[in-house]
């Protein structure tokens, strides 16, 4: 007798079922949420000092930065400055748990210190553009090494 294992459902890594983003904007910021990620692929935040994001889903982030910048609120939030890079550092792979932490100023309104998971995440609009540049400053460099 043999055991055949074809791998299937029940030995597949668990994907989120909803992996989209959602977006909520003020006059001065967007909150980014992520629903129905699991309790690994959530991306973690320490408000007010930094982020991070499961290495796979930087893409897909980068595209919902883009999103953001076309959107009205940014302009007007924006007024006539940059949104320099300077705010946020050069993205950093930690190979432990698969994130790339970006310090800068993101916030999801806890009080904890540290990097905890966050279903939601807030952004200042003036900043966004600055981590859109950093964000694809990695994935360009990520390329490279490929």
């Amino acid at each position: 007798m043999t055991l055949e294992l074809t791998g299937g459902p029940d030995f597949a890594a668990q994907a989120p079922k909803n992996s989209r983003w959602t977006r909520q904007y003020t006059h001065a910021a967007v909150t980014f949420g992520c629903p129905a990620r699991t309790s690994e692929r959530t991306p973690r935040v320490w408000s007010g000092r930094g982020l991070g994001l499961p290495e796979a889903e930087l893409a897909g982030f980068a595209e919902q930065l883009r999103r953001v910048m076309k959107h009205k609120a940014y302009w007007m939030a924006r007024d006539g400055r940059r949104g320099d890079a300077a705010v946020w550092s050069p993205g950093r792979f930690d190979d432990e748990d698969g994130f790339v932490y970006f310090a800068g100023p993101c916030t999801h309104g806890g009080p904890w210190p540290g990097y905890r998971p966050a279903l939601a995440f807030t952004i200042a609009l003036p900043c966004v553009r600055g981590l859109r540049i950093r964000v694809a400053a990695y994935l360009a460099g990520r390329e490279r090494m490929q």
